[in-house]
Protein backbone atom coordinates (compact mmCIF):
# COMPACT_ATOMS: atom_id res chain seq x y z
CA UNK A 1 0.00 0.00 0.00
CA UNK A 2 0.87 3.43 -0.82
CA UNK A 3 -0.33 6.84 0.26
CA UNK A 4 -0.81 9.29 -2.34
CA UNK A 5 -1.34 13.08 -1.41
CA UNK A 6 -2.86 15.72 -3.78
CA UNK A 7 -1.25 18.93 -2.62
CA UNK A 8 -3.52 21.02 -4.92
CA UNK A 9 -6.92 19.33 -3.20
CA UNK A 10 -5.33 19.82 0.29
CA UNK A 11 -7.01 22.62 2.22
CA UNK A 12 -4.89 22.04 5.10
CA UNK A 13 -7.72 21.39 7.80
CA UNK A 14 -5.14 18.87 9.63
CA UNK A 15 -7.35 15.70 10.14
CA UNK A 16 -4.36 13.20 8.84
CA UNK A 17 -1.62 14.80 10.56
CA UNK A 18 -4.10 14.87 14.19
CA UNK A 19 -5.28 11.30 13.14
CA UNK A 20 -1.77 9.67 12.31
CA UNK A 21 1.21 11.87 13.20
CA UNK A 22 3.54 9.47 12.94
CA UNK A 23 2.62 9.23 8.94
CA UNK A 24 1.38 12.35 8.06
CA UNK A 25 3.19 15.92 8.18
CA UNK A 26 2.56 19.51 7.11
CA UNK A 27 4.90 21.63 5.11
CA UNK A 28 5.52 25.27 5.63
CA UNK A 29 2.62 26.22 3.43
CA UNK A 30 0.15 23.95 5.98
CA UNK A 31 -0.79 21.22 3.31
CA UNK A 32 -0.12 17.64 3.82
CA UNK A 33 3.38 15.84 3.77
CA UNK A 34 2.84 12.19 3.76
CA UNK A 35 6.21 11.48 6.16
CA UNK A 36 5.59 7.30 5.84
CA UNK A 37 4.47 6.61 2.05
CA UNK A 38 4.31 2.93 2.78
CA UNK A 39 2.95 2.47 6.30
CA UNK A 40 3.89 -0.53 8.27
CA UNK A 41 0.66 -3.30 7.72
CA UNK A 42 -0.38 -2.87 11.37
CA UNK A 43 -0.93 0.54 10.17
CA UNK A 44 -3.30 -0.76 7.41
CA UNK A 45 -6.58 0.59 9.15
CA UNK A 46 -5.48 3.94 10.66
CA UNK A 47 -4.73 5.20 7.34
CA UNK A 48 -7.88 3.99 5.45
CA UNK A 49 -9.69 5.73 8.52
CA UNK A 50 -7.35 8.67 7.78
CA UNK A 51 -7.93 8.72 3.60
CA UNK A 52 -11.89 8.81 4.38
CA UNK A 53 -11.98 11.80 7.20
CA UNK A 54 -9.84 14.09 4.56
CA UNK A 55 -12.32 16.86 3.63
CA UNK A 56 -10.97 17.38 0.19
CA UNK A 57 -10.34 14.02 -0.51
CA UNK A 58 -6.88 15.07 -1.03
CA UNK A 59 -5.66 11.53 -0.09
CA UNK A 60 -5.58 8.15 -1.86
CA UNK A 61 -4.52 4.54 -1.24
CA UNK A 62 -2.52 2.65 -3.81
CA UNK A 63 -2.70 -0.95 -2.78
CA UNK A 64 -1.77 -2.18 -6.11
CA UNK A 65 1.99 -2.18 -5.27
Amino acid sequence: MRIIADQDRCIGAGHCLRAAPDIFDSGDDGRVVVAEPEPDPARVETVRRVVRLCPNAALALREDL
